[in-house]
């Protein structure tokens, strides 16, 4: 390369993104932000487990591997209500990211769901972006419904949900504890045992939201609404797709990445003698013995795709596939398991373009009762196509660019972004 292409390439901007593959989610949503960027202006370096790279495809920049705790860890945890991250493993992070960080020298760095990164970027004294939902920020106006836990199946939603409303800011306390002490072990300053802070603090804090499904009380200045960052596989539609029938509603079933496999089957089930049609996606996850005549099934979908084509979406409440039924005007039916999942669908529902159901308490006849309804009325249909209109409104690929042309130029973000 001659002296005139190196100063070339030294004159693109680098940043370097963080993926944390727990789930899906977490490597979709920065991977469709990094390819929004302009190569001939920055030079971006991705890092993440590869534990999802057959989805997600080629990438146009520079992939680097990055350990990332299994899946099934994340998901154990999530389900038994302990902490995600232990202090062993939050230390381990640090010093893969500082490793990473020191080979490549970004003049930023953008996490999604990295939580370590509060504690190396801070080290390296590299500015960072963090990438979340705005239910999970300290700023959110909003109440907390009990998640999935043992409580819940036996006392049932209504009185489970008053003792977690007294017990949650200490489930919280106690949750933020690993982090909380990788910071003081480093001499970094306290930011308060509350996950909130946890899950959002940052630099620069984007919401992968938009503030109509999440308002906000006093959000300062380096806290922005990007908006849905739509993500779907690149995948061909699968040979049946033509061969679906019009003539009744159809409704599309995902359960995602971190969905519960046994809930394919009862949806079927539940479904099997409507005059609807089934579409699904099995994630690979479940072997349905006796799929119904009037299912089709396929390992994985294109979600907007399959969204568009639907009345209804029946998925785990994760934000992912909800925003996908939504930006095309479509209800959405939760069956929801973790507080995640509970915070986003309760959004959903406060709005009226959705129905949440516990997924520990659901059986074929609840899930059938909640699907007719959702295609019946109540003007499900209505609300979901007026959120569609308002994610429109929000081009997440185009502020995330703003946004990083305003940070590496001035260090700010634009007030009119």
């Amino acid at each position: 390369m001659n002296d005139t292409a190196n100063s070339g390439a030294r004159s693109r901007r680098r940043v370097l993104f963080f993926a944390e593959a727990v789930t899906l989610a977490h490597v979709a949503r920065p991977t469709a932000l990094a390819k929004a960027l302009d190569p001939a202006l920055y030079e971006v370096h991705f890092a993440s487990d590869s534990r999802y790279r057959g989805l997600i495809g080629e990438l146009p920049f520079v992939w680097h591997p990055l350990n990332t705790i299994a899946s099934k860890r994340f998901l154990d945890a999530v389900a038994k209500a302990v902490p995600v991250y232990d202090i062993h493993t939050l230390h381990a992070y640090v010093r893969d990211d500082l490793a990473l960080i020191k080979d490549i020298n970004p003049e930023l760095v953008i996490g999604d769901f990295r939580l370590s990164l509060a504690v190396s970027a801070q080290l390296a004294g590299i500015p960072y972006m963090a990438i979340t939902n705005a239910y999970w920020s300290p700023y959110a106006r909003l109440t907390f419904p009990v998640p999935d836990l043992p409580i819940t199946r036996v006392l049932g939603v209504r009185a489970a949900q008053g003792l977690f409303d007294l017990v949650r800011p200490v489930a919280f306390a106690y949750h933020a504890l690993p982090l909380a002490r990788v910071r003081r072990y480093y001499g970094l300053p306290n930011l308060g045992l509350d996950l909130r802070r946890t899950y959002t603090h940052a630099d620069y804090t984007l919401y992968s939201d938009i503030p109509e499904l999440v308002s906000m009380a006093d959000l300062p200045s380096n806290h922005h609404f990007l908006g849905p960052v739509l993500w779907s596989p690149d995948i061909s539609l699968p040979a049946w797709w033509h061969r679906v029938p019009d003539e009744n509603p159809v409704v599309y079933v995902t359960l995602g990445s971190s969905g519960q496999a046994r809930l394919l089957a009862l949806v079927l089930e539940a479904l099997a003698d409507l005059p609807i049609t089934v579409v699904g996606a099995t994630a690979g996850h479940t072997d349905i013995r006796k799929v119904p005549e009037n299912a089709f099934l396929e390992d994985y979908l294109p979600g907007t795709e399959a969204s568009a084509r639907a009345s209804l979406v029946i998925c785990n409440g994760g934000s992912p596939t909800t925003q996908q039924a939504l930006a095309t005007g479509t209800p959405v039916l939760g069956l929801v398991g973790n507080m995640d999942q509970c915070l986003n669908m309760d959004a959903i529902q406060r709005a009226g373009a959705g129905r949440t159901l516990h997924a520990a308490q659901v059986n074929p006849a609840v899930i059938r009762e909640a699907v007719l309804e959702l295609l019946s009325g109540k003007n499900y249909k209505d609300h979901a196509e007026q959120l569609s209109r308002s994610f429109a409104r929000y081009n997440a690929e185009r502020r995330f660019n703003a946004l990083l042309e305003s940070v590496l130029k001035t260090g700010k973000i634009p007030t009119s972004a």
